[in-house]
């Protein structure tokens, strides 16, 4: 998840200036907030354009509204919401532009990411992968949204992570966060599924060491999940709108 900046300095109620420890709890706290949100837009609990409003985060989790602002900058860095004079926080509405910018980046980066892991995962972490994978199934199956939604998620993070790279798994954090962000906008039909069924085949692929394979279902896994949102959407024709209701 993002970072808190470290030289955050709070000034809490009736203190002239913050001590060491009220810095670092006024961290903590700002964070939670940050991951919290972060986590209700992965889980698709936030919709795009949703207000963010200051004092109601407060009030829920009884903080300053510094504290909120603070965590609604960083939120606003990291490009999951959007600051606006008039009209304050609100979760990000990215744009068609941007939605295949993210997953052009996602193409370039993963699949240099999964030729590495077809050599550089151990058996122990394939089976953790497994593991991974039987969680997945499990949340599929029992039609839990936002588990699964977590969950097929975390297993592009959980890979980067496994090879040992915390500047990757970094970047896909963001980068998964903002794909989840922009399926809230433009999924269509996207099968939960399918992606787990690619997912399984992807590692089938790493356990065989067959690298050329394993890139080729990742770019064809995160091509599916983009072909599945709608970023052409056409221009409505009125007579097509509105003929079903005419008498």
């Amino acid at each position: 998840m993002p970072r808190s900046n470290p030289t955050l300095q709070v000034v809490r109620a009736g203190a002239k200036a913050s001590s060491p420890r009220a810095s670092a709890e006024a961290g903590t706290s700002t964070q939670r907030i940050v991951e919290s949100i972060t986590a209700a837009i992965v889980e698709r609990r936030l919709m795009p354009g949703t207000k963010l409003a200051e004092q109601k985060i407060a009030d829920i989790f009884k903080v300053s509204r510094t504290l909120v602002r603070q965590a609604l900058n960083q939120l606003s860095r990291d490009k999951l919401v959007t600051l606006e004079p008039a009209r304050g926080a609100r979760v990000a509405e990215p744009s068609i532009e941007e939605a295949r910018q993210v997953f052009e980046v996602r193409r370039m980066l993963e699949s240099a990411m999964i030729r590495s892991a077809a050599s550089g995962l151990t058996d122990v972490q394939l089976a953790e992968l497994r593991a991974h994978l039987r969680a997945e199934q499990a949340a599929v199956q029992r039609t839990d949204v936002s588990g699964r939604t977590r969950l097929l998620a975390d297993f592009h993070v959980v890979i980067a992570q496994m090879l040992g790279n915390r500047v990757l798994a970094d970047l896909l954090v963001d980068l998964v966060t903002r794909s989840s962000l922009i399926a809230l906008m433009y999924q269509s039909s996207h099968s939960a599924e399918h992606s787990f069924a690619e997912h399984v085949a992807i590692v089938d692929a790493l356990s065989r060491r067959d690298a050329r394979a394993a890139v080729k279902l990742m770019d064809e896994h995160l091509h599916n999940v983009e072909h599945n949102l709608r970023l052409d959407p056409r221009t409505p024709d009125l007579t097509d709108a509105l003929k079903p209701y005419a008498p």
